[in-house]
């Protein structure tokens, strides 16, 4: 029997009001303050309760990844925010301070989330839809701009800091069926943001039912991080019975129903809550896939990997992405460069067994497309890293392999060099074939 439990948020600056922090040393604190100006942060009574081992923080990895950190910022972006707080400064200059490092100094959207994905349909551009890939459909829905906890590496951190225009946001499910009766090219349809699970169910169920009758759209995928952060939503929460079926009603509607969710440590699956969520959810026909990044501090430990992997086998759920983290807001303290990248990824690999060999990786979610880093290899007397596009703007790139010279110290694909003496990679091959291929999915 799981006791029901009611959900309490903590913001902002308001974590300095906790027992838990008030305890930790004074110049710890006021990093936290620090950083908390800049970047986004939020947590709630379920991960303070369940998921910290507050006898092992500052090392406690779910410390790391909720709580800031002075390294999420660089040193001189730090310095700047830190001097106007000692300098007692008013709160309107710290806050355009730190408006100022959001925008120019974190790449709030990166691989062209705001030049390339947004579709434009008679010139106008259908803000809320990101059409990257040709079958699938990324959607965010406007009351699903946040989470319930917020991880200290997460790419779309501008969606919860109150820039408007940096937002991707749709109040209008209507104009999603709309763009996608006119594109049955789309198999897929996801629903992100954010995290779509923040919503009420008969506001979810507002997106989701007019998708059940084109027949064209075969899955219906939803990303969450709830199983971690809050596992209530599908289990006891008022409205947790109604998600269930409405889980139901996708299936019942010849659709595939699909939980995207976000596992970043086995740590996140061991409350029984937790696994009472994954049964609930499994027993309404949907599957659940697990992706999450490879950060530093966090699971940069393959054992870690493998741990996750084979737990979330045994609760009878798909080991889909290992991401690598992405050239945006704290990346400085979470990033790995690929070569270590890989080698976790291999000797996690190496200690499962072939039903958790299901995820790929180490996976980039770039600009052009997916691309994943397959191997290390000597080629013709030159040391490459081997490249492979999972998915990519232009469909005929999927599955392509391409070479970069070998560089220990890359994190990132927009890093690395064509090996073997050429001058571009095969996408890069000119500024025009780029826009092109963007205006192709724009279009699609």
């Amino acid at each position: 029997m799981i006791e029901p439990k009611t959900f309490q948020p903590i913001s902002g600056q308001k974590l300095l009001d906790l027992p838990q922090v008030r305890a930790l040393p004074a110049d710890t604190q006021f990093a936290m303050r620090v950083v908390a100006t800049v970047l986004p942060f939020r947590v709630n009574n379920h991960v303070l309760e369940e998921l910290i081992d507050w006898s092992r923080v500052p090392d406690d990895p779910m410390f790391r990844l909720v709580f800031p950190q002075p390294g999420q910022l660089e040193p001189q972006v730090f310095d700047r925010v830190a001097e106007l707080i000692k300098a007692g400064a008013d709160e309107d200059t710290v806050q355009r301070e730190a408006r100022a490092i959001q925008t120019q100094d974190l790449n709030p959207h990166p691989a062209g989330q705001l030049e390339h994905n947004v579709p434009l349909v008679d010139g106008v551009r259908m803000d809320g839809i990101q059409h990257k890939y040709r079958e699938t459909v990324l959607f965010f829905p406007s009351q699903g701009q946040t989470c319930h906890a917020y991880c200290g590496y997460c790419f779309r951190w501008a969606q919860f800091v109150g820039i408007d225009e940096l937002k991707f946001a749709s109040r209008e499910a209507e104009g999603l069926a709309s763009y996608l009766r006119e594109h049955p090219e789309v198999t897929d349809v996801l629903l992100t943001g954010g995290d779509p699970m923040v919503m009420r169910t008969r506001v979810l169920e507002r997106y989701i039912e007019p998708l059940l009758t084109l027949d064209h759209v075969q899955s219906i995928r939803i990303g969450t991080k709830a199983l971690a952060w809050w596992p209530y939503r599908f289990v006891t929460d008022k409205d947790s019975d109604d998600l269930m079926r409405l889980f139901e009603r996708v299936r019942g509607a010849g659709k595939r129903m699909a939980l995207m969710a976000h596992a970043s440590h086995p740590v996140e699956l061991e409350p029984k809550v937790a696994r009472e969520a994954v049964r609930r959810i499994q027993d309404t026909g949907a599957v659940i896939r697990c992706q999450a990044p490879l950060v530093r501090h966090v699971n940069d430990d393959p054992e870690v990997w493998a741990d996750l992997w084979r737990e979330e086998v045994r609760l009878g759920m798909v080991p889909y992405y290992m991401f690598v983290e992405r050239d945006t807001g704290a990346r400085a303290y979470y990033h790995l460069p690929l070569t270590r990248a890989l080698e976790i990824y291999r000797e996690a690999l190496r200690r499962t067994s072939g039903l958790a060999r299901t995820v790929r990786g180490p996976s980039m979610s770039a600009d052009p497309g997916k691309v994943c880093l397959d191997s290390i290899e000597r080629i013709a007397g030159e040391e490459v890293f081997v490249l492979r596009f999972l998915q990519s703007r232009n469909p005929d790139w999927s599955g392509r392999t391409f070479f970069a010279r070998y560089d220990p110290s890359a994190a990132w694909l927009n890093e690395l060099q064509p090996a073997f003496g050429e001058s571009k990679f095969f996408f890069e091959e000119s500024a025009s074939a780029v826009q092109a291929q963007s205006r192709i999915a724009e279009s699609v």
